[in-house]
Protein backbone atom coordinates (compact mmCIF):
# COMPACT_ATOMS: atom_id res chain seq x y z
CA UNK A 1 0.00 0.00 0.00
CA UNK A 2 3.06 2.37 0.13
CA UNK A 3 1.81 3.55 -3.42
CA UNK A 4 -1.75 4.61 -2.45
CA UNK A 5 -2.65 7.83 -2.05
CA UNK A 6 -2.61 10.01 0.63
CA UNK A 7 -6.28 10.92 1.61
CA UNK A 8 -8.14 12.95 3.81
CA UNK A 9 -8.81 9.80 6.01
CA UNK A 10 -9.06 10.98 9.90
CA UNK A 11 -6.35 11.01 11.56
CA UNK A 12 -9.45 12.03 14.32
CA UNK A 13 -12.25 10.18 12.52
CA UNK A 14 -11.19 7.69 11.02
CA UNK A 15 -13.92 7.05 8.79
CA UNK A 16 -13.70 7.06 4.81
CA UNK A 17 -16.27 9.64 3.03
CA UNK A 18 -15.32 8.81 -0.09
CA UNK A 19 -15.89 5.54 -0.11
CA UNK A 20 -19.66 6.15 1.78
CA UNK A 21 -20.40 8.22 -0.95
CA UNK A 22 -19.53 5.91 -3.62
CA UNK A 23 -21.28 2.93 -2.65
CA UNK A 24 -23.53 1.84 -5.49
CA UNK A 25 -26.57 0.96 -2.40
CA UNK A 26 -26.25 4.73 -1.26
CA UNK A 27 -25.93 6.30 1.78
CA UNK A 28 -29.33 5.28 3.29
CA UNK A 29 -32.98 5.91 3.56
CA UNK A 30 -35.78 7.25 5.76
CA UNK A 31 -39.47 5.80 6.26
CA UNK A 32 -42.09 6.58 3.58
CA UNK A 33 -44.05 8.89 6.06
CA UNK A 34 -40.97 10.57 6.37
CA UNK A 35 -40.73 11.28 2.23
CA UNK A 36 -41.06 15.15 1.76
CA UNK A 37 -40.73 16.51 4.98
CA UNK A 38 -38.47 19.67 5.11
CA UNK A 39 -35.64 20.29 6.99
CA UNK A 40 -34.02 24.07 7.45
CA UNK A 41 -30.26 24.75 5.78
CA UNK A 42 -28.95 27.68 7.13
CA UNK A 43 -25.95 28.76 4.85
CA UNK A 44 -25.63 27.93 0.60
CA UNK A 45 -21.91 27.51 0.90
CA UNK A 46 -20.29 23.76 0.24
CA UNK A 47 -21.01 22.57 3.42
CA UNK A 48 -24.67 23.79 2.70
CA UNK A 49 -25.15 23.10 -0.60
CA UNK A 50 -23.73 19.23 0.05
CA UNK A 51 -25.81 18.51 2.94
CA UNK A 52 -29.13 19.44 0.87
CA UNK A 53 -28.27 17.64 -2.20
CA UNK A 54 -27.44 14.69 -0.26
CA UNK A 55 -30.35 14.88 1.67
CA UNK A 56 -32.78 15.80 -1.13
CA UNK A 57 -31.60 12.08 -2.61
CA UNK A 58 -32.93 10.76 0.28
CA UNK A 59 -36.31 11.95 -0.11
CA UNK A 60 -36.76 14.42 2.48
CA UNK A 61 -37.18 18.11 1.38
CA UNK A 62 -34.19 20.82 2.27
CA UNK A 63 -34.73 24.13 2.85
CA UNK A 64 -31.94 26.91 2.14
CA UNK A 65 -31.44 29.94 4.00
CA UNK A 66 -28.85 32.01 2.53
CA UNK A 67 -27.97 35.55 3.68
CA UNK A 68 -25.24 36.52 1.42
CA UNK A 69 -24.54 34.34 -2.06
CA UNK A 70 -24.38 30.86 -2.91
CA UNK A 71 -21.03 29.79 -2.13
CA UNK A 72 -19.97 30.48 0.77
CA UNK A 73 -16.05 31.49 1.10
CA UNK A 74 -16.22 29.57 -2.26
CA UNK A 75 -16.20 32.63 -4.19
CA UNK A 76 -15.15 32.85 -7.88
CA UNK A 77 -15.50 36.93 -8.16
CA UNK A 78 -15.87 37.59 -12.29
CA UNK A 79 -14.00 40.69 -13.50
CA UNK A 80 -16.40 43.13 -15.20
CA UNK A 81 -16.41 42.95 -19.01
CA UNK A 82 -14.55 39.28 -18.41
CA UNK A 83 -16.80 36.46 -17.05
CA UNK A 84 -15.13 33.93 -17.47
CA UNK A 85 -11.82 35.78 -15.96
CA UNK A 86 -12.24 35.37 -12.76
CA UNK A 87 -10.46 36.52 -8.76
CA UNK A 88 -10.75 33.02 -6.57
CA UNK A 89 -11.86 35.73 -2.72
CA UNK A 90 -12.29 32.16 -0.89
CA UNK A 91 -11.12 29.27 -1.33
CA UNK A 92 -8.57 28.61 -4.67
CA UNK A 93 -6.30 25.99 -4.30
CA UNK A 94 -8.02 22.61 -3.79
CA UNK A 95 -5.55 19.21 -2.66
CA UNK A 96 -6.04 16.10 -4.57
CA UNK A 97 -6.48 14.35 -1.43
CA UNK A 98 -10.12 16.31 -0.54
CA UNK A 99 -11.26 12.79 -1.57
CA UNK A 100 -15.07 13.58 -0.76
CA UNK A 101 -14.67 17.25 -1.96
CA UNK A 102 -13.25 15.66 -5.55
CA UNK A 103 -16.42 13.28 -5.96
CA UNK A 104 -18.80 16.29 -6.61
CA UNK A 105 -16.22 17.57 -9.04
CA UNK A 106 -16.33 14.45 -10.94
CA UNK A 107 -19.63 14.04 -10.83
CA UNK A 108 -20.30 17.85 -12.23
CA UNK A 109 -17.42 17.23 -14.92
CA UNK A 110 -15.53 20.26 -14.07
CA UNK A 111 -11.75 20.93 -15.00
CA UNK A 112 -9.04 21.46 -12.51
CA UNK A 113 -5.00 22.28 -13.43
CA UNK A 114 -2.38 22.48 -11.41
CA UNK A 115 -2.30 25.64 -9.19
CA UNK A 116 0.73 27.70 -9.50
CA UNK A 117 2.35 27.48 -6.08
CA UNK A 118 5.73 28.49 -5.31
CA UNK A 119 8.54 26.21 -6.83
CA UNK A 120 5.69 24.32 -8.74
CA UNK A 121 5.72 23.40 -12.33
CA UNK A 122 2.75 25.54 -12.75
CA UNK A 123 4.05 28.34 -11.13
CA UNK A 124 7.31 28.34 -13.76
CA UNK A 125 9.50 30.64 -11.57
CA UNK A 126 9.79 31.53 -8.18
CA UNK A 127 10.60 35.08 -6.46
CA UNK A 128 11.38 34.69 -2.81
CA UNK A 129 12.57 38.68 -1.18
CA UNK A 130 13.88 39.09 2.24
CA UNK A 131 15.03 42.24 3.45
CA UNK A 132 15.70 43.82 0.44
CA UNK A 133 17.36 40.52 -1.24
CA UNK A 134 15.07 38.88 -3.96
CA UNK A 135 16.33 35.59 -4.59
CA UNK A 136 14.75 33.81 -8.20
CA UNK A 137 14.37 30.27 -8.34
CA UNK A 138 12.69 27.71 -10.87
CA UNK A 139 13.37 24.32 -8.47
CA UNK A 140 13.91 24.09 -5.22
CA UNK A 141 17.77 23.35 -6.09
CA UNK A 142 18.28 26.80 -7.34
CA UNK A 143 17.74 28.62 -3.83
CA UNK A 144 20.38 29.11 -1.72
CA UNK A 145 21.58 26.71 1.35
CA UNK A 146 19.51 28.13 3.71
CA UNK A 147 16.43 27.87 2.52
CA UNK A 148 16.78 24.12 1.59
CA UNK A 149 17.89 23.63 5.12
CA UNK A 150 14.56 25.20 6.32
CA UNK A 151 12.43 22.94 4.59
CA UNK A 152 14.80 20.02 5.89
CA UNK A 153 14.45 20.88 9.24
CA UNK A 154 10.99 21.08 8.82
CA UNK A 155 10.56 17.60 7.39
CA UNK A 156 12.97 16.18 10.68
CA UNK A 157 10.56 18.21 13.32
CA UNK A 158 7.66 16.36 11.95
CA UNK A 159 9.59 12.77 11.56
CA UNK A 160 10.81 13.49 14.91
CA UNK A 161 7.70 14.98 16.78
CA UNK A 162 5.42 13.80 15.09
CA UNK A 163 6.19 9.96 13.90
CA UNK A 164 5.42 11.46 10.06
CA UNK A 165 6.34 8.55 8.12
CA UNK A 166 4.77 6.35 9.54
CA UNK A 167 1.33 8.17 10.49
CA UNK A 168 1.22 9.05 6.53
CA UNK A 169 1.85 5.31 6.07
CA UNK A 170 -0.89 4.35 7.70
CA UNK A 171 -3.49 6.86 6.15
CA UNK A 172 -2.11 5.66 3.23
CA UNK A 173 -3.15 2.53 3.83
CA UNK A 174 -6.76 3.34 5.63
CA UNK A 175 -5.19 1.28 8.29
CA UNK A 176 -7.86 2.98 11.12
CA UNK A 177 -6.70 1.34 14.08
CA UNK A 178 -3.16 2.03 12.94
CA UNK A 179 -3.39 5.60 12.69
CA UNK A 180 -5.49 6.21 15.69
CA UNK A 181 -2.84 4.23 17.95
CA UNK A 182 -0.23 7.12 16.40
CA UNK A 183 -2.68 9.77 16.41
CA UNK A 184 -4.00 9.55 19.90
CA UNK A 185 -1.15 10.39 21.95
CA UNK A 186 0.03 13.02 19.62
CA UNK A 187 -3.35 14.83 20.49
CA UNK A 188 -2.14 13.92 24.36
CA UNK A 189 0.79 15.31 24.06
CA UNK A 190 0.38 18.43 21.45
CA UNK A 191 -2.95 19.83 22.42
CA UNK A 192 -2.01 23.01 24.94
CA UNK A 193 1.16 23.07 22.57
CA UNK A 194 1.76 26.05 19.52
CA UNK A 195 2.99 25.35 16.21
CA UNK A 196 5.71 27.57 16.62
CA UNK A 197 6.70 25.78 20.03
CA UNK A 198 6.79 22.55 18.10
CA UNK A 199 9.16 23.93 15.58
CA UNK A 200 11.44 26.45 18.18
CA UNK A 201 11.73 23.47 20.68
CA UNK A 202 12.39 20.47 17.83
CA UNK A 203 15.67 19.32 17.78
CA UNK A 204 16.08 19.78 14.03
CA UNK A 205 15.23 23.75 14.63
CA UNK A 206 17.38 24.04 17.61
CA UNK A 207 20.60 22.99 15.80
CA UNK A 208 20.01 26.01 13.31
CA UNK A 209 19.73 29.46 14.16
CA UNK A 210 16.83 31.98 14.31
CA UNK A 211 17.21 33.18 11.59
CA UNK A 212 16.45 29.67 9.84
CA UNK A 213 13.07 29.83 11.92
CA UNK A 214 12.61 33.43 10.93
CA UNK A 215 12.52 32.56 7.12
CA UNK A 216 10.71 29.13 8.23
CA UNK A 217 7.72 32.29 8.96
CA UNK A 218 8.12 34.74 6.42
CA UNK A 219 8.06 32.38 3.53
CA UNK A 220 8.42 28.58 4.43
CA UNK A 221 8.08 26.61 1.65
CA UNK A 222 5.23 25.10 -0.57
CA UNK A 223 2.30 27.70 -0.62
CA UNK A 224 4.53 30.35 1.84
CA UNK A 225 5.27 31.55 4.78
CA UNK A 226 3.73 30.39 8.04
CA UNK A 227 4.36 32.95 10.94
CA UNK A 228 0.30 33.99 10.95
CA UNK A 229 0.11 30.08 12.20
CA UNK A 230 2.63 30.44 14.84
CA UNK A 231 -0.30 30.88 17.77
CA UNK A 232 -1.96 28.11 16.76
CA UNK A 233 -2.03 24.62 18.10
CA UNK A 234 0.15 22.45 16.34
CA UNK A 235 -2.24 20.10 15.83
CA UNK A 236 -4.38 22.01 13.41
CA UNK A 237 -0.91 22.24 11.53
CA UNK A 238 0.04 18.42 11.51
CA UNK A 239 -3.33 17.87 10.47
CA UNK A 240 -2.91 19.78 6.81
CA UNK A 241 0.67 18.45 6.78
CA UNK A 242 0.85 14.46 7.17
CA UNK A 243 -3.26 14.68 5.25
CA UNK A 244 -1.27 16.01 2.37
CA UNK A 245 -3.72 19.22 2.12
CA UNK A 246 -0.56 21.63 1.91
CA UNK A 247 0.74 19.16 -1.12
CA UNK A 248 -1.02 19.16 -5.08
CA UNK A 249 -3.34 21.45 -5.25
CA UNK A 250 -5.28 22.32 -8.10
CA UNK A 251 -7.67 25.22 -9.37
CA UNK A 252 -10.69 24.89 -10.74
CA UNK A 253 -10.97 26.17 -14.16
CA UNK A 254 -13.66 29.17 -14.55
CA UNK A 255 -13.80 29.52 -10.71
CA UNK A 256 -14.78 26.99 -7.96
CA UNK A 257 -17.76 28.44 -6.89
CA UNK A 258 -19.06 26.12 -9.71
CA UNK A 259 -18.99 22.94 -7.55
CA UNK A 260 -21.87 24.72 -5.17
CA UNK A 261 -23.76 26.30 -8.19
CA UNK A 262 -23.52 23.05 -9.73
CA UNK A 263 -25.05 21.00 -7.33
CA UNK A 264 -27.94 23.49 -6.83
CA UNK A 265 -28.90 22.63 -10.79
CA UNK A 266 -27.66 18.92 -10.80
CA UNK A 267 -30.43 16.66 -11.29
CA UNK A 268 -29.33 13.01 -9.60
CA UNK A 269 -29.12 9.96 -11.23
CA UNK A 270 -30.98 8.30 -8.28
CA UNK A 271 -33.21 9.90 -6.18
CA UNK A 272 -36.39 8.71 -3.51
CA UNK A 273 -39.15 10.44 -3.71
CA UNK A 274 -39.17 13.02 -5.92
CA UNK A 275 -39.79 12.77 -9.56
CA UNK A 276 -36.66 12.50 -12.33
CA UNK A 277 -35.15 15.82 -13.15
CA UNK A 278 -35.89 17.26 -9.81
CA UNK A 279 -32.85 19.55 -8.48
CA UNK A 280 -32.32 21.77 -5.36
CA UNK A 281 -32.77 24.91 -7.91
CA UNK A 282 -36.93 23.31 -8.64
CA UNK A 283 -37.56 22.69 -4.96
CA UNK A 284 -36.51 26.50 -3.98
CA UNK A 285 -38.07 27.71 -7.49
CA UNK A 286 -34.60 29.53 -8.34
CA UNK A 287 -33.48 31.04 -5.37
CA UNK A 288 -32.84 30.09 -1.65
CA UNK A 289 -35.07 31.95 1.22
CA UNK A 290 -32.93 35.16 2.30
CA UNK A 291 -31.21 34.93 5.56
CA UNK A 292 -32.27 33.76 8.91
CA UNK A 293 -32.83 35.71 12.06
CA UNK A 294 -34.13 33.34 14.42
CA UNK A 295 -34.37 30.01 15.69
CA UNK A 296 -37.43 28.94 18.08
CA UNK A 297 -38.56 25.67 19.11
CA UNK A 298 -41.99 24.13 19.43
CA UNK A 299 -42.42 22.84 23.41
CA UNK A 300 -39.44 20.25 24.27
CA UNK A 301 -39.43 18.28 20.83
CA UNK A 302 -41.38 19.86 18.84
CA UNK A 303 -40.92 21.34 15.68
CA UNK A 304 -38.43 24.21 14.94
CA UNK A 305 -39.53 27.59 13.98
CA UNK A 306 -37.38 29.93 11.47
CA UNK A 307 -37.57 33.00 11.01
CA UNK A 308 -35.88 34.82 7.68
CA UNK A 309 -34.73 38.70 7.46
CA UNK A 310 -38.37 39.33 6.35
CA UNK A 311 -40.47 37.99 8.88
CA UNK A 312 -41.50 34.91 7.57
CA UNK A 313 -41.53 31.73 10.02
CA UNK A 314 -41.38 28.31 8.60
CA UNK A 315 -41.48 25.07 10.44
CA UNK A 316 -39.38 21.97 10.27
CA UNK A 317 -38.31 18.89 12.11
CA UNK A 318 -34.53 19.29 11.94
CA UNK A 319 -31.99 22.74 11.07
CA UNK A 320 -28.51 22.19 9.73
CA UNK A 321 -26.44 24.98 10.45
CA UNK A 322 -23.54 25.19 8.24
CA UNK A 323 -22.86 29.67 9.01
CA UNK A 324 -20.17 30.80 10.76
CA UNK A 325 -20.82 29.83 14.39
CA UNK A 326 -20.36 33.13 16.03
CA UNK A 327 -23.57 33.86 13.65
CA UNK A 328 -25.35 31.66 16.63
CA UNK A 329 -25.03 34.42 18.75
CA UNK A 330 -24.64 37.47 17.28
CA UNK A 331 -26.85 37.51 13.99
CA UNK A 332 -29.27 34.96 14.99
CA UNK A 333 -31.74 35.00 17.60
CA UNK A 334 -31.23 31.16 18.57
CA UNK A 335 -32.96 29.85 21.51
CA UNK A 336 -30.31 29.04 23.91
CA UNK A 337 -31.82 25.64 25.28
CA UNK A 338 -31.11 23.86 21.38
CA UNK A 339 -27.55 24.03 22.66
CA UNK A 340 -26.12 22.90 25.92
CA UNK A 341 -23.62 25.57 27.58
CA UNK A 342 -20.66 23.25 26.73
CA UNK A 343 -21.72 23.65 23.17
CA UNK A 344 -22.12 27.66 23.13
CA UNK A 345 -18.92 27.61 24.79
CA UNK A 346 -17.08 26.06 22.24
CA UNK A 347 -19.27 27.73 19.10
CA UNK A 348 -18.19 31.41 21.06
CA UNK A 349 -14.33 30.42 21.68
CA UNK A 350 -13.93 29.11 18.12
CA UNK A 351 -11.48 31.59 17.35
CA UNK A 352 -11.39 32.70 13.20
CA UNK A 353 -8.07 34.09 11.51
CA UNK A 354 -8.40 37.36 9.06
CA UNK A 355 -7.38 37.14 5.88
CA UNK A 356 -7.23 39.77 2.60
CA UNK A 357 -6.84 39.24 -0.54
CA UNK A 358 -7.03 41.58 -3.85
CA UNK A 359 -6.96 40.90 -7.50
CA UNK A 360 -6.31 42.73 -11.28
CA UNK A 361 -7.02 41.67 -14.35
CA UNK A 362 -4.12 42.23 -16.81
CA UNK A 363 -3.87 42.21 -20.82
CA UNK A 364 -1.65 39.09 -20.97
CA UNK A 365 0.61 36.84 -19.14
CA UNK A 366 3.40 39.23 -19.37
CA UNK A 367 5.37 37.34 -16.42
CA UNK A 368 6.42 34.67 -19.09
CA UNK A 369 8.32 37.28 -21.24
CA UNK A 370 12.17 36.68 -20.87
CA UNK A 371 14.65 39.23 -19.34
CA UNK A 372 17.28 39.73 -22.69
CA UNK A 373 20.05 40.35 -20.48
CA UNK A 374 19.14 37.45 -17.59
CA UNK A 375 17.23 34.88 -19.56
CA UNK A 376 14.60 34.94 -16.26
CA UNK A 377 10.61 35.05 -16.56
CA UNK A 378 10.38 39.11 -15.55
CA UNK A 379 7.80 38.44 -12.86
CA UNK A 380 7.54 35.58 -10.68
CA UNK A 381 4.91 34.25 -8.18
CA UNK A 382 6.26 36.14 -5.20
CA UNK A 383 7.16 35.13 -1.30
CA UNK A 384 8.08 38.02 0.57
CA UNK A 385 8.47 39.63 3.63
CA UNK A 386 6.72 42.77 2.38
CA UNK A 387 3.12 43.64 2.66
CA UNK A 388 2.01 41.75 0.17
CA UNK A 389 3.59 38.65 1.57
CA UNK A 390 1.98 36.38 -1.73
CA UNK A 391 1.78 37.03 -4.93
CA UNK A 392 0.22 34.66 -6.97
CA UNK A 393 -0.26 34.57 -11.18
CA UNK A 394 -2.70 33.13 -13.22
CA UNK A 395 -1.96 32.38 -16.91
CA UNK A 396 -5.22 32.01 -18.90
CA UNK A 397 -2.98 31.28 -21.94
CA UNK A 398 -0.93 33.42 -24.02
CA UNK A 399 -4.19 35.54 -25.97
CA UNK A 400 -6.38 36.00 -23.04
CA UNK A 401 -6.05 38.16 -19.84
CA UNK A 402 -4.17 36.96 -17.28
CA UNK A 403 -4.87 37.38 -13.26
CA UNK A 404 -2.69 38.71 -10.77
CA UNK A 405 -3.53 38.03 -6.94
CA UNK A 406 -1.45 41.26 -6.05
CA UNK A 407 -1.39 40.53 -2.29
CA UNK A 408 -2.56 37.63 -0.05
CA UNK A 409 -2.17 37.97 3.35
CA UNK A 410 -3.25 37.09 7.08
CA UNK A 411 -3.94 38.20 10.46
CA UNK A 412 -1.52 41.06 11.52
CA UNK A 413 -0.76 41.61 7.82
CA UNK A 414 -4.78 41.44 6.20
CA UNK A 415 -5.94 43.98 9.15
CA UNK A 416 -3.37 46.47 8.05
CA UNK A 417 -5.33 46.51 4.87
CA UNK A 418 -8.47 45.81 6.29
CA UNK A 419 -9.61 50.06 6.52
CA UNK A 420 -7.77 50.44 3.49
CA UNK A 421 -10.17 51.37 -0.14
CA UNK A 422 -9.15 49.07 -3.03
CA UNK A 423 -7.29 51.68 -5.35
CA UNK A 424 -5.43 52.13 -1.79
CA UNK A 425 -4.37 48.56 -1.75
CA UNK A 426 -3.64 48.14 -5.30
CA UNK A 427 -1.44 51.14 -4.87
CA UNK A 428 0.44 49.92 -1.48
CA UNK A 429 0.66 46.28 -3.70
CA UNK A 430 2.34 47.80 -6.66
CA UNK A 431 4.59 49.87 -4.76
CA UNK A 432 6.17 46.82 -2.74
CA UNK A 433 6.54 44.77 -6.19
CA UNK A 434 8.22 47.67 -8.21
CA UNK A 435 10.99 47.35 -5.64
CA UNK A 436 11.57 43.41 -6.79
CA UNK A 437 10.56 44.02 -9.79
CA UNK A 438 12.18 47.75 -11.19
CA UNK A 439 12.54 47.25 -14.46
CA UNK A 440 7.94 45.94 -15.04
CA UNK A 441 5.54 48.16 -15.18
CA UNK A 442 2.61 46.17 -13.64
CA UNK A 443 0.19 49.05 -13.78
CA UNK A 444 0.58 49.33 -17.44
CA UNK A 445 -0.95 46.30 -18.24
CA UNK A 446 -3.84 46.61 -15.96
CA UNK A 447 -7.18 46.31 -17.37
CA UNK A 448 -10.70 46.93 -15.77
CA UNK A 449 -11.05 46.96 -12.53
CA UNK A 450 -9.26 45.57 -9.05
CA UNK A 451 -11.03 42.94 -6.92
CA UNK A 452 -10.90 42.90 -3.14
CA UNK A 453 -11.91 40.78 -0.20
CA UNK A 454 -11.27 41.43 3.83
CA UNK A 455 -12.66 38.27 5.24
CA UNK A 456 -13.39 39.31 8.72
CA UNK A 457 -15.37 43.12 7.69
CA UNK A 458 -18.34 40.29 5.25
CA UNK A 459 -20.66 40.71 8.25
CA UNK A 460 -21.95 37.10 7.43
CA UNK A 461 -18.60 35.35 8.06
CA UNK A 462 -16.46 37.43 10.54
CA UNK A 463 -13.28 35.65 9.66
CA UNK A 464 -11.55 33.80 6.95
CA UNK A 465 -11.58 30.73 9.00
CA UNK A 466 -11.08 28.80 12.01
CA UNK A 467 -7.37 28.77 13.58
CA UNK A 468 -7.54 26.56 16.63
CA UNK A 469 -5.35 27.84 19.70
CA UNK A 470 -3.55 25.78 21.93
CA UNK A 471 -6.18 24.08 24.37
CA UNK A 472 -9.02 24.48 21.95
CA UNK A 473 -9.50 20.48 21.04
CA UNK A 474 -12.27 19.51 23.62
CA UNK A 475 -14.05 22.50 21.79
CA UNK A 476 -13.53 21.00 18.69
CA UNK A 477 -14.38 17.82 19.77
CA UNK A 478 -17.85 19.03 21.00
CA UNK A 479 -18.50 20.77 17.73
CA UNK A 480 -17.25 17.61 15.43
CA UNK A 481 -19.22 14.90 17.47
CA UNK A 482 -22.83 16.84 17.93
CA UNK A 483 -24.43 14.64 14.93
CA UNK A 484 -24.26 12.19 17.47
CA UNK A 485 -27.61 13.18 19.10
CA UNK A 486 -28.35 10.22 20.91
CA UNK A 487 -27.37 10.68 24.34
CA UNK A 488 -28.90 14.26 23.87
CA UNK A 489 -32.04 15.32 25.93
CA UNK A 490 -34.65 15.79 24.03
CA UNK A 491 -34.65 19.87 24.00
CA UNK A 492 -31.30 19.53 21.96
CA UNK A 493 -31.84 17.10 19.40
CA UNK A 494 -32.27 17.93 15.72
CA UNK A 495 -30.59 20.84 15.46
CA UNK A 496 -27.60 19.81 13.28
CA UNK A 497 -24.16 21.55 12.99
CA UNK A 498 -21.65 21.68 9.57
CA UNK A 499 -19.05 23.66 8.04
CA UNK A 500 -15.22 23.44 7.71
CA UNK A 501 -14.97 25.53 11.07
CA UNK A 502 -17.00 22.64 12.53
CA UNK A 503 -14.43 20.24 11.38
CA UNK A 504 -10.71 19.30 12.36
CA UNK A 505 -9.54 21.20 8.94
CA UNK A 506 -10.23 24.60 9.22
CA UNK A 507 -10.11 26.71 5.90
CA UNK A 508 -10.03 22.93 3.56
CA UNK A 509 -13.54 22.75 1.74
CA UNK A 510 -12.99 18.52 2.56
CA UNK A 511 -13.91 19.77 5.90
CA UNK A 512 -17.02 21.10 4.79
CA UNK A 513 -17.99 18.10 2.38
CA UNK A 514 -17.17 15.67 5.56
CA UNK A 515 -19.29 17.43 8.31
CA UNK A 516 -21.99 18.24 5.83
CA UNK A 517 -21.88 14.67 5.52
CA UNK A 518 -22.21 13.52 9.20
CA UNK A 519 -25.20 16.37 9.10
CA UNK A 520 -26.81 14.07 6.59
CA UNK A 521 -26.50 10.92 8.65
CA UNK A 522 -27.71 12.63 11.83
CA UNK A 523 -30.67 14.04 10.19
CA UNK A 524 -31.35 10.83 8.16
CA UNK A 525 -31.41 8.62 11.89
CA UNK A 526 -33.80 11.89 13.08
CA UNK A 527 -36.63 10.64 10.99
CA UNK A 528 -36.04 7.44 11.58
CA UNK A 529 -33.97 6.27 8.76
CA UNK A 530 -30.89 4.33 8.97
CA UNK A 531 -27.68 3.49 6.39
CA UNK A 532 -27.91 0.30 4.92
CA UNK A 533 -26.55 -2.93 6.35
CA UNK A 534 -24.04 -2.59 3.15
CA UNK A 535 -22.54 0.68 3.79
CA UNK A 536 -22.59 1.78 7.51
CA UNK A 537 -22.82 5.96 7.61
CA UNK A 538 -20.25 7.88 10.20
CA UNK A 539 -22.60 7.53 12.62
CA UNK A 540 -22.40 4.03 12.84
CA UNK A 541 -18.88 3.74 13.19
CA UNK A 542 -17.94 6.71 15.58
CA UNK A 543 -17.91 5.19 18.82
CA UNK A 544 -15.10 2.75 17.18
CA UNK A 545 -13.52 5.31 15.21
CA UNK A 546 -14.22 8.48 16.47
CA UNK A 547 -11.73 10.91 17.92
CA UNK A 548 -10.22 10.65 21.08
CA UNK A 549 -12.06 12.17 24.24
CA UNK A 550 -9.62 14.22 26.37
CA UNK A 551 -12.54 14.36 29.19
CA UNK A 552 -13.01 18.08 30.85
Amino acid sequence: MTDAPVTAFGPDFTFAFDDWLAHPDGLGSIPAEAHGAEVAIIGAGMAGVTTAYELMKLGLKPVIYESGQMGGRLRSEPFEGAEDIIAELGGMRFPISSTGFYTYVDKLGIESRPFPNPLSDAAGSTVIDLEGRPVYAEALDDLPPLFREVAAAYDAALEDGARFSDLQAAIRARDADRVKEIWNPIVRDWDERSFYDFVAQSDAFKRLSFRHREVFGQVGFGTGGWDSDFPNSMLEILRVNVLGLDDDQRFMVGGVEAVPRGLWSHAPERMTHWPKGTTLERLHSGAPLPGVTRIRRDGEDGDFAVTDRWGRTKRFGAVVATCQSWLLTTAIDVDERLLSQDMWMALDRTRYMQSSKTFVMVDRPFWRDRDPETGREVMSVTLTDRMTRGTYLFDNGPDRPGVICLTYSWMSDALKMAPLPVEQRVDLALSALAKIYPKVDIGAHIIGNPITVSWENDPNFLGAFKGALPGHYRYNHRMYGHFMQGALPPAERGLFLAGDGISWTPAWVEGAVQTALNAVWGVMTHFGGASHASNHGPGDVYAQMGPIDLGG
